[in-house]
């Protein structure tokens, strides 16, 4: 038996809510998903290179070990973006955006370490756990939220409906990955 009764105004703004902010709410969960799988090869590669059999092939390069680590957290991340969390949206060219990536994230590290140097040189704030609020807490939250930004905007841009882009990335979006 169906209703009759009219929505009530909650309900209605809810579902206004939900169809104006669910594909944005449905974009950050997976820009998380695929920011955690990155982070956890960032950490196991550094760790495999450092100290896998004991001295891994990096053992005394920690820092060459982080540069090759982080090269290919970013390239995880770069697809899990490019073919889950923003598969709706346009194609370009596919080195432009690898280039416009890598670029980002070179400003988004710019901005953690620009809040660890505030914090441990300027405001002379310079205990571990001072240093890991800034760095890991502040200038990670604000590197994500810098990302998130630019590689929606910039990265993988939106698309108008009807458009040739539009219709690949319709039609990539609705085929099983």
């Amino acid at each position: 038996m169906v209703s009759t009764v009219a929505a009530s105004p909650i309900a209605r703004a809810v579902d206004a809510l939900r169809e104006k902010f669910g594909a944005l709410f449905r974009e950050v969960a997976k820009f998380g998903i695929v920011g955690l799988v990155a982070l956890i090869v960032d950490i196991g590669t550094f760790n495999l290179l450092r100290f896998a059999g004991g001295e891994g092939p990096f053992f005394d390069r920690p820092i060459s070990a982080k540069i090759v680590s982080v090269a290919i957290a970013t390239t995880v991340a770069y697809f899990g973006n490019r073919y889950w969390t923003f598969r709706h949206r346009g194609r370009t060219n596919m080195g432009r955006e690898y280039l416009l990536f890598f670029l980002f994230n070179g400003v988004a590290l710019v901005i953690a370490v620009g809040c660890l140097w505030i914090s441990h040189y300027v405001l002379k704030l310079d205990t571990p756990l001072a240093d890991n609020i800034s760095a890991n807490v502040i200038g990670l939250g604000l590197g994500t939220l810098f990302r998130f930004w630019s590689y929606s905007t910039f990265v993988f841009p939106k698309v108008e409906p009807g458009s040739a882009e539009w219709e690949l990335a319709e039609r990539d979006a609705s085929s099983p990955i």
